[in-house]
């Protein structure tokens, strides 16, 4: 009987609360709920280096290791982890089947208007492989444009050969490359000056030649940066704001970088940018 009465009284004052203030009651207890729970409920794709399920069924990459530390943080001790589609992860949010979405889900308009996205995680821009030192300066595509001189590879019809031409860089210094290693190649026997590719791929690329004479400025100033950050259901926004507080502070602390780098990421990609720019981004 004192149970069901403090049930009730829990009710009467819940109902209360939402009279007097609306939604943003509920908001606000659903990260103490969570910590009474002892844990968070996140939808994730089986899909390295963003998101990863081991045979032992251990999740790990870079979007579910970041949001168990923070979740940690704000006192809910681990994440369960459940594999969806993309195209289902927003309405199993909405339908209360997941807490949050860490899962890459990059954030896009329509995306912004159905649920609350954190500040930017996880982000895929666009990267130059050059000669160490970057002997020609070159941080953008505008650079090259400005540099008679400077060669530029690029996948053929790709977003790097498009970003070139877009800047001004003359067709003839636009050279079609038809694979990564070949890039890498003749970029290091001097043919091009720059290799361009996301910068994912140009990690992995540079990382699995593991030459010394080979380095990476990313992410190219100027170029569009794609990001995805952890998705909330709408009027949980208290809960997305307490959780972007602690994202602040490992990325002031440098803590987020260590989380994310060694999965090929930027960190600089993920500070470069807000939820505001990439949500109001065409």
């Amino acid at each position: 009987m004192r149970l069901k009465a403090l049930m009730a009284a829990g009710a009467a004052t819940a109902l209360m609360a939402i009279a007097a203030t609306g939604p943003v009651a509920a908001d606000e207890n659903k990260l103490e709920e969570l910590r009474e729970q002892g844990f968070a409920r996140v939808a994730i794709a089986n899909e390295p280096p963003f998101t990863a399920v081991g045979a032992d069924g251990k999740v790990s990459g870079a979007a579910p290791d970041v949001a168990r530390e923070i979740f940690k943080r704000l006192g809910v001790p681990e994440i369960v982890a459940s594999i969806s589609e993309y195209g289902a992860m927003i309405p199993g949010l909405q339908a209360g089947r997941h807490d949050a979405i860490t899962a890459g889900l990059f954030m896009k308009p329509e995306r912004c208007a159905a649920v609350a996205y954190s500040q930017p995680i996880l982000c895929d821009a666009e990267a130059f492989a050059l000669k160490k030192g970057n002997p020609l300066k070159l941080k953008s595509y505008k650079d090259i444009a400005d540099n008679p001189d400077a060669k530029i590879g690029a996948p053929g019809g790709g977003t790097e050969e498009k970003l070139a031409l877009e800047a001004g860089v003359p067709r003839d210094r636009v050279i079609v490359v038809p694979d990564g290693q070949s890039g890498l190649k003749m970029l290091q026997d001097g043919r091009i000056d720059v290799y361009s590719l996301p910068v994912l791929s140009i990690h992995d690329l540079v990382s699995k030649a593991n030459d010394p004479n080979i380095e990476v400025v990313a992410p190219v100033e100027g170029a569009p940066v794609y990001c995805d950050g952890a998705a909330f259901r709408k009027g949980d926004e208290a809960l997305r704001d307490a959780f972007d507080v602690e994202l602040a502070k490992m990325k002031e602390s440098g803590e987020f970088a260590k989380i994310i780098e060694p999965y090929g990421f930027s960190a600089k990609a993920a500070m470069s940018t807000t939820r505001e720019k990439l949500c109001a981004a065409k």
